[in-house]
């Protein structure tokens, strides 16, 4: 990759072992990478760029307030080019755990968030190189199975309503079932929900399974003979969570040890990612300092909170409740807007951030929707290339700015795969799909193509643009329409 045959070189101009970082100036006039390495060594900055001047990848360097500005050769670009969209294999194995709701229900509009986040990061990890196994971890036994049970038999009058039960149409399709038989039922349904979706699981890891193989009980084992539980007022603690209640059953705090003892030492993935929704931020400390007392590196596993959504329409929030039955399923979202919009929404913020679904402008079929605009520059690109009677040919030169800032952003990609393969900001690749949109709809109004005497070039810039947004909307799992 280019960017690391630049630090590479930066290595050597700098003499000393220190982490050199790359950036994208925001503005083109400050070069192709930028450093600020210079504020982190003692050398002169001035120095440090005259030896790199004589890299044979670097065309000129320039210092601005110690920053050190690179400008990269036409030709290394060029080459660069003609590289596989291919990141190296990692020895790695990952288990992405997401979506996971209780069968006790229909997915909602918020499990579509962490579904889709999950599904587009598992695809990204793959694509990065890594061994990615999707998870779901079905909450069937305990005492949900047992609440939603209750909650068929009040609907069905034969026992007294609870606040705390579960409500809405769907548990009056259920009366006449058990809780056992309901949940087979919602989670049949949860998996047509997510068919429809397009989010895919390669494991349905359950957890009546999981205690039906003592691995709770291995735990406990585990635990005592290291001496770190302790028994007071009949029950089992675990510092100060509770494994064990007075009444000898076990607590969900005991069961998901018991899943990550699976994940980890029985099933011996590398690294853990568990998506979780905004309810669970108490559990992100206890469940680190859980995995520890049982002898797995915390920092094995990343766990990754999906914030509130709101749907709104019309500039009203339509509120949802899974308790009340007051919600919006995802099945519905997906009916009204489609699933490469719903995507799109979904994967465009950050996991750590609050959003507003815009249903009015989900559901705006043109270039003011960011995925139309996106899927229409794919489409433009499409029709471009079946339109000219010539083929792609070799690029030899950079005639102006915007094919070469064309062939530039082109470049960012595999680096920013790299990047999110590693801080899992899934965000960032919708940004990159609408900046690539946009840069090449700046060279197809500057630059003239069919009929141009370099049109086998030109061709050659649209085709891997073609190529790299094709990619892109691939690993979010949006289509890459060539008409629309």
């Amino acid at each position: 990759m280019l960017r690391d045959e630049l630090i590479k070189e930066i290595s050597k101009a700098v003499g000393a072992d220190v982490d050199i970082k790359l950036a994208e100036p925001e503005r083109s006039e400050n070069g192709d990478y930028s450093t600020n390495v210079a504020f982190r060594v003692a050398g002169d900055p001035e120095a440090i760029a005259a030896e790199l001047r004589k890299s044979k990848l670097i065309k000129d360097v320039e210092v601005k307030n110690k920053f050190i500005n690179i400008f990269l050769k036409d030709d290394v670009l060029i080459k660069e080019l003609g590289r596989e969209l291919k990141c190296e294999k990692k020895n790695k194995k990952i288990n992405v755990e997401f979506v996971s709701a209780n069968p006790t229900g229909p997915l909602t509009m918020a499990n579509g968030r962490g579904g889709f986040y999950g599904d587009a990061l598992s695809n990204i990890l793959e694509k990065a190189g890594y061994s990615v196994t999707r998870e779901y971890y079905i909450n069937d036994a305990g005492n949900q199975v047992r609440l939603l049970g209750e909650s068929i038999q009040a609907a069905e009058g034969k026992i007294p309503d609870q606040e705390n039960y579960y409500k809405g149409e769907y548990i009056k399709g259920l009366i006449g079932k058990s809780g056992k038989e309901a949940v087979e039922i919602l989670l049949g349904r949860i998996k047509e929900s997510l068919e429809k979706s397009g989010i895919k699981f390669n494991v349905w890891f359950s957890e009546g399974g999981l205690r039906e193989k003592k691995e709770p009980e291995k735990v406990l084992k585990f635990l005592e003979e290291k001496k770190l539980i302790e028994k007071k007022d009949g029950a089992v603690w675990l510092g100060d969570a509770v494994l064990v209640k007075s009444d000898g059953e076990y607590t969900y705090f005991l069961v998901d040890l018991a899943y990550h003892w699976d994940k980890f030492i029985e099933r011996k993935f590398d690294l853990g990612v568990n998506i979780l929704g905004p309810d669970h931020h108490g559990y992100v400390e206890r469940i680190r300092k859980g995995i520890e007392a049982l002898g797995i590196e915390p920092e094995r596993l990343r766990i990754i909170i999906m914030q509130l959504v709101r749907l709104i329409s019309k500039g009203k929030e339509v509120k949802m409740s899974k308790r009340t039955g007051q919600f919006v399923t995802m099945d519905e979202l997906l009916e009204q807007v489609g699933v490469d919009v719903a995507r799109w929404f979904f994967l465009e913020r950050s996991p750590n951030t609050h959003m507003d679904f815009d249903l009015d402008l989900a559901k705006e079929k043109s270039e003011k929707n960011p995925v139309y605009y996106v899927q229409y520059a794919h489409t433009r690109i499409a029709g471009i290339l079946n339109k000219s009677d010539a083929k792609p040919g070799t690029l030899t030169k950079f005639s102006n700015f915007a094919e070469r800032s064309l062939a530039l952003k082109i470049l960012r990609f595999l680096e920013l795969l790299e990047d999110i393969s590693k801080d899992y900001q899934v965000h960032r690749l919708t940004t990159y799909a609408y900046e690539l949109a946009q840069t090449f709809s700046a060279f197809y109004r500057d630059v003239k193509v069919i009929g141009s005497d370099r049109e086998a070039e030109l061709l050659y810039l649209v085709s891997k643009t073609k190529e790299t947004l094709a990619t892109v909307l691939k690993l979010l799992d949006i289509s890459q329409p060539e008409k629309m």
